[in-house]
């Protein structure tokens, strides 16, 4: 993990097309902008861990078969990489 230091309207470029930015820092909460590509998803870790659950949920539900969440958890696992 990378960790950097950041001041209010300071940047952190990820390759060419997503910027993030430093907006406010109030107590304990930091307010960031990304800047990305509309095909690159953005979500806070709670949404996306969330979104991963319903679909496996999904996936269930629609085969019934247990077999397949593990073969979706290996995708979702090589998709990560």
């Amino acid at each position: 993990m990378l960790i950097l230091s950041r001041k209010i309207d300071e940047k952190i470029k990820i390759g060419e097309n997503i910027t993030i930015t430093l907006i406010d820092v109030h107590g304990d909460q930091v307010k960031i902008g990304v800047e990305a590509p509309k095909n690159v998803k953005v979500f806070r870790q709670e949404v996306f861990d969330a979104i991963q659950n319903e679909n496996k949920a999904a996936v269930v539900e629609e085969t019934g078969n247990k077999k397949t969440i593990s073969a979706v958890s290996e995708l979702s696992k090589l998709l990560k990489k």
